[in-house]
């Protein structure tokens, strides 16, 4: 049960910074350092949340 609240986490976490460098892309044309940056904390928090509200 453990690692599929781990599995859904993750899945989550992607498609939310999916979403994010695809919004990245369109408003600022590219993706530099800090969107990369952002990315990783936006995934990381996602994950938090997700496995938070699991538990």
């Amino acid at each position: 049960r453990g690692y599929v609240h781990v599995v859904v986490a993750v899945v989550v976490a992607l498609v939310v910074a999916e979403l994010l460098l695809r919004h990245c892309r369109r408003r600022f044309g590219g993706v530099t350092g800090d969107v990369f940056g952002g990315l990783a904390e936006t995934a990381a928090t996602a994950v938090l949340v997700v496995l938070s509200l699991s538990g």
